[in-house]
């Protein structure tokens, strides 16, 4: 049973009150480019769900994607919604908490529709987390009309089957399309009625790409897994919904800007979708084809308005194979012209060792050496061909050693063992592979830095590729291969990480799995099972025992060798590639033959295009304009030269902007500087920086009233104009009230302030007058305070804090000083003059004013 009967209404004080929560910056949520619309003019409330914490969330683009086509509907609102972090989620439960929605804190069971991502299996466990924090049944069939529809999409989705219980819909394939015929046919239900929830599922299961699980009844065959059948009136099978053209697709040129250290934080650009490769491992080169690249022209429009809306100083491009893009040199020539100038580094993410020129390799490093990463997949040539990884070893050393001669000092790569028809004699050969890397480096000089970083996975046959007939390595195996090959690269220059095999085995399992997995991952859930994919989170132990309770054997679905033409649980999904064409690719797998990019040679007859409305776009073949960086003819992109002058900015922190640590604040104003188009003067070296400097760092929860920062900005910008511009580029709760020419140094610009003046808003309680009369009177009034160190020493408040104002009876006014050897805040005051309990203390409001 979920709680939803004992949520309360949603609480504004509670979500303003997050002293003492680990990264409160992840639930403020008026991050710049957010979105947050009128109720009362909205029809359609759309949450955006993901599965995972903020900073893990706001790094899926397909969320910025989908939030964008939302909001761009002037009757439909969709905000997000992350799982809460442990310390906040108890805290909701103590005090009846429902989940809400960053944007405008709207309960989670409020919403029409919700909508998943699914990207990673290790997240299961947080969507009954989520579900649950919101008071909605977890079983889709139990929901009736005060709850909203749930639907998932993401990769996991082309194996439904483990989570179908859990959602009313799932949406197979690209969501952009898919998502507005969605919203459309509920308008209509809602318009018509909306006489049940099955109307509106019928309506859902006419379009393409949208699989709903309550109309396929489940049949089991004859080794006892279980397959879905279909009920009169739907698709037989799910085809996956596809965008042909990228250039026409929607894009978000006013991408959401994360606050705190998301996993990506930079802007990206989507250059392309879909790779034909053909690596027999890879599901995602199975499920996004055909390849559909964006045309140069659209990349660079893209890339200008993303830049100058968000302030990004790192831009990043997003595909599946970035080096396989039919015209990269060209775009990268483009995108350098327009970011160098500004300071914006480019970055590749993975790339194929043969798609490595050096002019590609010096274009990325003019900015800044971004990271250097290579994915043999496997040590020797042999397994190479198995897998159809068309790379040769000389191709590998050839990138390596012109990273290491144009400076770059970390190399990573990334293998994966446990492959089928894998052998010690490939382990060698990857052991060999890395040590001669290694020794290219030491053909620089015995005193040239660099490192391999090398990252170790147990192979995962997954659905829907070449290899999903066959089985997963034990765990035992996995321990034995990995442990073998750390111990022989134990040395100076290499270091070896690796995914725990328990991590693999589970991931396997839920990839692979039936519909009885459902019940296991609700046992595991009711078991405290949650973040998964967190090392300190995961438990093992638990998720065994969820499966001894279920009475499901979780080695069937990963150890058995499973026969080409047996039919497997996720046959009713049509990803395109036919499952002919996966037979045949399993046949040449086993003899070691590869299947050449139909990029490069003829049509692999894999299924996947029509050649009618779908088949291969590449920039290659596109005409002249749509292949230039999309400016008039003539028009070159120039670096202006400005004269640099020093200021000195004062600005208010207030509201929940208090909640944004020092270095979030740093960032956010070198992006609206970016932002405003007031040129900043950058820092030399290899990482160039904006010229800011803080007098001092004010730590989070604190509000102020008279903040201080310098920078060094063109000095043909005013004040007045400055202000106005970098005001209009700041998130609410940061505001710019002065600016005045700098002081030089030697002048005496740079003095130390002999203390600070706080008001301090209690919410709970109330100041007691004898607590403070008691302090008063006393000559002296010690307290410990332990250092990190471990030192415990005594501190005099009396030196400290030469008067506490009471202002009434929840609010009071405090000056401390700068002591020379310790560091205290109001927070110290108040536990040590009025003994309030820590809750007290966190849910406090402390503005520095003065």
């Amino acid at each position: 049973m979920t709680r939803s009967s004992s949520r309360a209404p949603s609480d504004a004080h509670f979500w303003e009150a997050l002293g003492g929560i680990e990264q409160p910056s992840r639930y403020i949520g008026f991050e710049p480019n957010h979105i947050r619309k009128r109720p009362e003019e909205i029809k359609l409330f759309f949450a955006l769900a993901f599965p995972e914490m903020y900073e893990i969330g706001m790094s899926h683009f397909g969320i910025q994607i989908l939030y964008h086509i939302l909001n761009r509907e002037p009757d439909i609102a969709a905000e997000r919604v992350f799982a809460p972090g442990p310390d906040l989620y108890e805290r909701m439960v103590r005090e009846n908490q429902p989940l809400v929605s960053l944007e405008s804190k709207r309960p989670l069971r409020d919403f029409d529709i919700i909508g998943f991502s699914l990207l990673y299996e290790l997240t299961y466990t947080n969507v009954l987390y989520m579900l649950e924090s919101a008071g909605i049944p977890f079983d889709a069939r139990n929901r009736d009309g005060k709850v909203p529809f749930v639907v998932a999409g993401g990769p996991c989705t082309v194996n439904p089957e483990p989570m179908a219980r859990f959602f009313d819909a799932m949406v197979v394939g690209d969501g952009e399309r898919v998502v507005l015929a969605m919203t459309n046919a509920w308008m209509n239900w809602k318009n018509e009625g909306a006489a049940s929830r099955e109307d509106l599922l019928e309506r859902w299961a006419v379009i393409e790409g949208v699989y709903i699980p309550r109309f396929y009844h489940v049949q089991t065959d004859g080794l006892g897994f279980r397959l879905r059948i279909p009920e009169a009136n739907v698709p037989a099978r799910i085809r996956r919904a596809v965008v042909a053209d990228l250039d026409r697709a929607a894009f978000p040129e006013s991408p959401l800007v994360p606050f705190g250290k998301p996993v990506h934080d930079r802007l990206r650009l989507e250059i392309s979708r879909g790779c034909s490769r053909g690596c027999r491992f890879c599901q995602a080169g199975m499920i996004y084809r055909p390849v559909r690249e964006r045309s140069i022209s659209t990349i660079m429009k893209q890339a200008r308005a993303a830049v100058d809306a968000t302030g990004y100083e790192d831009l990043s491009l997003l595909s599946l194979s970035t080096g396989d893009y039919t015209e990269l040199e060209r775009l990268m020539d483009a995108l350098m012209g327009h970011c160098e100038p500004l300071h914006v580094a480019v970055s590749l993410p993975s790339i194929r060792a043969d798609r490595l020129s050096k002019p590609l390799m010096e274009a990325i490093k003019r900015v800044r050496k971004t990271g250097f990463t290579i994915a043999p997949e496997a040590g020797s040539q042999r397994l190479r061909n198995v897998i159809n990884k068309n790379l040769v070893e000389e191709d590998i050393r050839k990138a390596v050693e012109d990273a290491f001669s144009l400076g770059w000092q970390v190399v990573k790569l990334y293998f994966m063992i446990g492959l089928p028809t894998e052998e010690d004699a490939d382990l060698d050969a990857l052991v060999d592979l890395v040590k001669g890397l290694r020794g290219l480096l030491r053909s620089f000089g015995k005193h040239r830095r660099g490192e391999i970083h090398t990252s170790l996975a147990t192979f995962i046959p997954k659905p829907h590729t070449p290899f999903q007939w066959e089985p997963q390595i034990s765990i035992d195996e996995a321990y034995r291969r990995l442990s073998s090959i750390r111990h022989r690269l134990q040395m100076p220059g290499i270091s070896v990480k690796w995914q725990q095999p328990e991590v693999s085995f589970l991931e396997g399992v839920l990839a692979r799995g039936d519909d009885r997995c459902s019940a296991v991952i609700e046992t595991a859930y009711r078991m405290g099972c949650r973040f998964d994919g967190w090392s300190d989170h995961f438990r093992f132990d638990r998720w065994m025992a969820a499966f001894d309770a279920e009475g499901v054997d979780p080695t069937a679905f990963v150890h058995r060798k499973r026969e080409l033409d047996e039919p497997l649980p996720w046959d009713h999904i049509d990803i395109r590639v036919t499952k002919d064409f996966l037979q045949a690719e399993h046949r040449l797998a086993m003899e070691g033959r590869p299947t050449p990019d139909c990029r490069q040679a003829e049509c692999s007859g894999c299924g996947a295009c029509d050649f009618d409305i779908l088949q291969p776009v590449l920039c290659r073949d596109m005409p002249e304009a749509d292949r230039s960086d999309g400016l008039p003819s003539g028009v070159v992109e120039r670096p202006y030269a400005p004269r640099w002058k020093s200021v000195v900015l004062r600005y208010t922190k207030t509201g929940s902007a208090r909640f944004l640590g020092h270095l979030e604040v740093y960032n956010l104003f070198c992006r609206a500087f970016r932002r405003s188009g007031v040129s900043v003067e950058f820092s030399e070296g290899f990482h160039p920086k904006p010229k800011l400097s803080f007098d001092e760092a004010l730590p989070i929860g604190l509000a102020s009233m008279c903040e201080t920062f310098r920078a060094s900005v063109d000095a043909d910008t005013d004040c007045n104009t400055l202000v106005e511009r970098l005001n209009h580029a700041l998130i609410e709760g940061i505001r710019i009230i002065g600016c005045e020419p700098a002081i030089p140094a030697s002048k005496g610009q740079k003095t130390q302030s002999n203390g600070a003046t706080y008001r301090v808003t209690l919410f709970r309680n109330g100041f007691h007058r004898e607590a403070l009369v008691r302090f008063e009177q006393a000559d002296t009034f010690e307290i410990t305070r332990t250092n990190r160190k471990g030192i415990t020493r005594r501190i005099d408040l009396k030196q400290i804090v030469p008067e506490i104002r009471l202002l009434s009876d929840t609010s009071c006014e405090m000056r401390l000083l700068h002591a020379q050897d310790a560091v205290l805040r109001p927070a110290d005051v108040l536990r040590a003059v009025w003994q309030f309990p820590e809750e007290v203390i966190q849910e406090a409001e402390v503005t520095k004013v003065a």
